[in-house]
């Protein structure tokens, strides 16, 4: 068990800087030699419906964010799951309390999720 967990652990850390690496072949290139041949109005229109290369950077941000928020929260709640019912099966006689604390726990881990998703949607739309 402990070799899989250290395993599954490394291939996760690789991942994640391979993500990390990943980030400049998606920043944007730009032709400072090129010369205009748009007009003053088409200039303006394309400034404004261009933005400044960022959208690429908030998409991956986003994603990252919710993978891992997900990803530690179905961790969090599979691990209390699993203890709470090994907690029952070695106390029958606690199963209430135990099983209050899980769901109040259980709540908990699903509230963090949801904030992480309310900072990605801020993200998105505010930034």
């Amino acid at each position: 068990m402990k070799i899989n967990l250290k395993r599954v652990s490394m291939i996760l850390l690789v991942v994640i800087a391979l993500l990390a690496l990943a980030i400049p072949v998606f920043a944007e290139t730009t032709n400072d030699n090129a010369q205009p041949t748009a007009t003053a109005a088409q200039s303006a229109d394309e400034a404004a419906s261009t933005d400044d290369g960022t959208l690429g950077s908030k998409a991956l941000a986003s994603g990252v964010a919710v993978g891992l928020a997900a990803a530690g929260g179905a961790i969090a709640m599979g691990l209390s799951a699993g203890k709470a019912v090994e907690g029952i099966s070695r106390q029958p006689e606690a199963e209430g309390k135990i099983r209050t604390t899980l769901m109040l726990g259980l709540v908990f881990i699903e509230t963090a999720i949801i904030y992480a998703l309310l900072v990605v949607i801020l993200i998105i739309f505010v930034l």
